[in-house]
């Protein structure tokens, strides 16, 4: 038999099903497309799902491809092992309610031995036990002797995933030879050793399953087979393990060349050889498909995979950056294959040598933080390392909390996660404020104070939302750079931008720069000094390089709902002017899309009239449909007009002043609407003090109301119907209802203490001496912890100087009390220590002073070894 290289199988198998008429299709991306049930594609038939379950219309009903997949399940057994992996790729034909059995067993039977050359008598096949038709075909129409065919059950050789389409198995398996068995008598198909390795497995999705073990024949049959690459090429090649195939090893040779070692002479590094092999495939794949390392998601796992190959290079020795160089090989030997690739390569390499070095900066301080910690560990004997100490390897170091056990997990320790946790969340919800480097002016001292103070932006967006312009400048957060690739955080300053920059309350507009190959999420657009605008945000895809051309494309939803809030804001001030007094000044503002928030100047709260009047003015002016008109002037001109400038703001030479009709006239530089019939209509939410002498309104407008009066309405009708009455009626329900609860109150109190006094009468009688102290330990039923202490106080007065234990149940919780007078006390009785040893018996905790002591639990089946334990306990505290 030949020995085939791995691109050699990937074009034979392809080419194969080309010639019976199957449409080859490119390898889908990684990245799932409108599918939300995978994080990224783990099997050949995942991207066609639409074609299986009749969405989508195939593109021919006869398909094959060979797809890249990437699965992390076993990730913690990648390097341990020669057999795991989390990239692989997936041969596949397909044939969507056109061909079935017959074909799909023959074609595979005929690649392997015609087209491979694989010995027939090495090759075994496998049926679902009760597919009698697979059976004969491989029989009457392969030529295959029974006993070389074998039948397996449900778990091996029958596919289904909860309801829907489902069907009977027919693999293939592979003889590779003593060797590789485990040399146990009867080691045959089936058997967990390498040497009958499954190769090829045809599903023939024939039944649509209920879920319920229920199941109907298609009346379109589907063919899905699947056939792993890597391990066909392990079989042809016969290779001990992937690791060895000509590709792989050629991957894995490189590793041992970048870090002077040598394969299998050295158990422990050959696991960071055969990790590191692996995750340079997987991140090479995953970056040319357009994931960018982060915190989340997939992008989560690329980062997570790239760290350990970076980790795992420094544990071999490897000094300074390598996984570029890794990735050059990757590219090399698959480039045939995945031509996209070689396409990306400068984009692939550059990107991994960011997060390389980003990762490279901390891992030498986190590493020697983290021996140090160990050290601590192995002197206490400990074997938790806090999830405080997890966490701030995580926040000041990049290590990620999966890095940190598997560090630990090598030398004998675990991670306490459910602490490193609760700092995640503590950190989340504290903001960033302690920052102590400042420039002359007393500002954080930013990377755009490195900016060529000679360069300007000019704001075009109140004429435009879509604009070409060319980049002036790029930045990271830290550095000035001439380019900026996918994945990267950043800032681009243009020469002319229709992008909104935070200012005058507006909040700054959102959008996407883009170029024929490159896209830039705006999140952020803030004003910088010297006139200058920066568009920040995160490149999803390509690079954006200095003095480029762009398109800059403004959120013109978003745009437009924050011009109605704006000019909204306009009309309310005058209103309050009109409503409260002259003395009303705008005291601050906030608009977004979403709501206005308005601060104004003012003594008391405004009354529900007042609220109602300004409403009432506002939405009037709006149904006026006053034309809105902008002009340019100097200030001292528009303070002529009458326009209301706001205190403590600086005004340039040339302002703008905002008129809406008569009503209303500002300076203001935000963006508005066109006339006031567009903002349809004003709703205040609230109005509150904030400071002294300032109040506040929060209001919403257009959409923003329509949706507020649903969200009420939908609110309204959810709790009628829980009160089983009408809306209208709700008020009249909910008054009768509080009557109704008063009275079952009432009823309930005189029940509890009827209960009390019954229970009282029943203990007195369980009173006995322990060592001259009078002790009642007893079990009451249904009273909870207040019931119990009133009932304490009753048995004490009754019982005169002793110890009371009172045990009781209420919904399935334990309630323990303990008392003690002062002549027990005296002898030594303490309530707090008695009711803490008990209380473990009832699976719970608690304590308290000498006198009086209460606990809790989720045991009840303990109350009687408690209660029986108290005279015991109580002995041996006495003196």
């Amino acid at each position: 038999m030949k020995q085939y290289g791995l691109n050699e199988l990937r074009k034979m198998f392809l080419d194969f099903f080309e010639s019976k008429d199957h449409l080859k299709m490119n390898s889908f991306s990684l990245v799932p497309h409108n599918d939300k049930s995978l994080l990224l594609i783990n099997s050949g038939m995942a991207p066609l799902k639409p074609y299986f379950t009749g969405q989508e219309i195939p593109p021919r009903k006869r398909v094959t491809t060979c797809q890249k997949c990437i699965r992390t399940g076993d990730i913690e057994n990648v390097g341990k092992t020669a057999r795991h992996g989390t990239f692989f790729e997936m041969l596949g034909n397909f044939s969507f309610g056109d061909y079935f059995k017959n074909e799909a067993i023959a074609w595979s039977w005929e690649f392997f031995t015609e087209v491979v050359g694989l010995d027939p008598d090495r090759l075994y096949p496998s049926v679902y036990e009760e597919d009698d038709e697979a059976f004969d075909i491989w029989n009457k129409e392969i030529g295959i002797a029974p006993e070389r065919i074998f039948r397996f059950g449900k778990a091996d050789n029958f596919w289904e995933h909860g309801a829907g389409p489902c069907g009977p198995c027919s693999e293939i398996y592979y003889d590779r030879g003593e060797k590789y068995g485990c040399g146990e008598p009867g080691c045959t198909v089936g058997c967990e050793c390498d040497r009958y390795i499954e190769v090829w497995n045809n599903v023939f999705t024939q039944f649509e399953s209920d879920g319920n073990g229920n199941y109907t024949e298609l009346e379109q049959k589907n063919i899905d087979t699947g056939m792993g690459l890597e391990r066909l090429a392990t079989i042809v090649q016969d290779v001990p393990s992937i690791f060895d195939v000509d590709t792989i090893k050629a991957l894995r040779d490189k590793v041992c060349e970048i870090a002077h070692i040598t394969y299998q002479e050295d158990a422990n590094k050959d696991i960071s050889i055969r990790l590191i092999t692996d995750h340079i495939r997987s991140v090479t794949f995953m970056i040319s498909d357009g994931i960018i390392p982060s915190n989340e998601g997939r992008g989560y796992v690329l980062r997570r995979l790239l760290r350990r190959a970076a980790r795992h290079g420094r544990l071999l020795g490897v000094e300074g950056r390598f996984l570029a160089t890794l990735s050059k090989t990757v590219i090399e030997t698959s480039k045939d294959g995945y031509p996209e690739l070689e396409e990306k390569k400068d984009y692939i390499f550059k990107l991994l040598t960011i997060e390389e070095d980003n990762f490279n900066k901390t891992i030498d301080q986190g590493l020697n933080i983290l021996s140090e910690l160990e050290e601590e560990l192995n002197k206490s004997d400990g074997k938790v390392l806090s999830g405080e100490d997890a966490f701030k390897l995580y926040d000041t170091y990049g290590f990620p909390l999966d890095l940190t056990k598997e560090i630990l997990e090598e030398k004998g320790f675990s991670v306490d996660e459910a602490g490193f946790n609760e700092a995640m969340n503590v950190q989340r919800q504290t903001a960033r404020n302690a920052r102590s480097t400042t420039n002359y002016m007393g500002a954080d001292v930013t990377v755009y104070q490195q900016i060529d103070p000679s360069i300007t932006s000019e704001f075009v967006g109140y004429d435009y939302l879509e604009y070409s312009s060319k980049i002036l400048v790029l930045t990271t957060e830290t550095d000035i750079v001439e380019e900026l690739i996918a994945g990267q955080e950043g800032t681009i300053i243009v020469d002319e931008t229709p992008f909104y920059a935070t200012s005058g309350g507006q909040v700054a507009d959102t959008g996407i720069i883009k170029t024929t190959n490159a896209e830039f999420i705006v999140n952020d657009t803030i004003k910088l000094q010297g006139g200058k605008i920066g568009h920040v945000g995160v490149v999803t895809q390509g690079i954006f390089k200095l003095n480029e051309n762009v398109t800059l494309v403004v959120d013109s939803e978003r745009r437009i709902a924050t011009g109605k809030n704006h000019s909204a804001t306009h009309l309310l001030q005058k209103a309050l002017k009109t409503v409260l007094g002259p003395h009303v000044e705008q005291a601050g503002s906030l608009v977004s899309s979403e709501r206005l928030r308005f601060d104004f100047t003012h003594f008391s709260g405004l009354t529900k009239e007042e609220i109602e009047k300004v409403e009432e003015i506002v939405n009037r002016e709006i149904m006026a449909d006053l034309s809105v008109k902008t002009e340019l002037m100097t200030i001292d001109e528009a303070k002529k007009t009458g326009a209301m400038a706001l205190f403590g703001e600086k005004y340039g030479e040339t302002v703008r002043v905002i008129s809406m009709g008569e009503f209303s006239k500002e300076l203001c530089g935000g963006t508005h609407v066109r006339n006031t019939g567009s903002i349809t209509t004003f709703k205040i939410l609230s109005e509150t003090g904030i400071a002294a002498g300032v109040r506040r309104i929060e209001a919403l407008t257009g959409t923003g109301v329509f949706e507020y009066y649903r969200e009420i309405e939908k609110e309204l009708n959810i709790a009628a119907k829980i009160a089983k009455t009408e809306p209208a009626e709700l008020t009249k329900k909910i008054e009768a209802l509080q009557e109704e609860v008063k009275a079952l109150h009432s009823e309930n109190e005189k029940l509890k203490n009827k209960l009390a006094k019954d229970a009282l009468g029943d203990v007195m009688d369980q009173v006995v001496d322990v060592d001259g102290v009078k002790l009642l330990a007893a079990k009451v039923p249904d009273i909870d912890m207040n019931g119990l202490r009133n009932l304490g106080d009753q048995l004490k007065d009754k019982l005169g100087e002793g110890v009371i234990v009172l045990a009781s149940t209420m919904e399935d919780k334990v309630s323990l009390l303990a008392m003690a007078t002062d002549g027990p006390m005296a002898k030594g009785a303490h309530a707090g220590n008695l009711i803490k040893e008990i209380a473990s018996f009832v699976g719970g905790g608690g304590g308290g002073r000498p006198n009086m002591a209460q606990a809790g639990g989720k045991n009840p089946a303990g109350i009687d070894t408690a209660i029986g334990k108290v005279s015991e306990i109580l002995k041996g505290q006495l003196k």
